[in-house]
């Protein structure tokens, strides 16, 4: 097998209701010495190009539609005439970006895509957008996991959860039915792997990502129509 994994960092700024977070990004090349997949480009076109080289861009995926993952989309796919793939549901944050055209695919759940003789698994998991996607590659033992998923639990914008019960439902239901010893790529800060995670998924049911310290929030069972504090429904019918 010659496909290989390649991480570009980049950093810079970025606006979120109208106030700005220095951000450090994940570009994640995929590919061998003739052709390559790149997912997440980050702001730095350039220096994503440099990297990918004289191979050619076969495509270019994004996770989610937030500015930090499409910010070089459209610079390092024009380079070789290359598609852009993007879930749907997240074109309209796309065209905050990018306003005069759209993603060549809309991407769905359990879309395949190939390079280098091995196959990227697209897994739908929203929350942090309404069209979140991860990709799963399981020749190469690894899940590029964009926003979804981080070495520190689960990703956040602007230091919130948009949508955390959504997120959290994707990574149990999706994330966490990978083999525990699967890396996980991020968009942001370094790798971690599936068993790392898993262990402090009951925590994160509980309530522990939304605790401020205070008394009220130090119950870590169910509420009394099934819902944990992070807004998890949980089925409490006995067997």
């Amino acid at each position: 097998m010659t496909a290989r994994i390649e991480r570009v960092v980049t950093e810079g700024v970025v606006s979120v209701d109208d106030s700005e977070y220095k951000v450090e990004n994940n570009t994640w090349i995929v590919g061998d010495d003739d052709e390559v997949i790149v997912i997440d480009p980050a702001r730095d076109a350039e220096t994503i190009l440099e990297t990918v080289g004289e191979r050619e861009v076969l495509a270019v995926i994004c996770t989610h539609g937030l500015p930090d993952h499409v910010g070089g989309a459209i610079e390092v796919a024009a380079r070789d005439e290359a598609v852009v793939a993007l879930n749907r549901k997240d074109r309209r944050l796309w065209r905050e970006t990018w306003q005069e055209t759209y993603p060549d695919i809309d991407m769905e759940d359990e879309g395949i895509f190939g390079v280098a003789g091995v196959e990227l698994e697209v897994i739908a998991t929203p929350g942090i957008t309404q069209g979140g996607v991860s990709l799963y590659v399981e020749e190469l033992g690894v899940v590029f996991t964009g926003k979804t998923l981080l070495a520190d639990g689960p990703g956040k914008v602007a230091g919130e959860y948009p949508a955390l019960a959504d997120q959290l439902t994707a990574i149990g239901e999706r994330l966490f039915t990978l083999p525990g010893d699967t890396r996980v790529l991020p968009a942001h800060g370094e790798e971690t792997t599936i068993a790392d995670q898993e262990q402090h998924f009951d925590a994160w049911l509980a309530g522990s990502l939304t605790r401020d310290g205070s008394a009220e929030d130090e119950q870590d069972g169910p509420l009394v129509d099934g819902t944990r504090v992070s807004g998890i429904k949980l089925n409490l019918d006995e067997d």
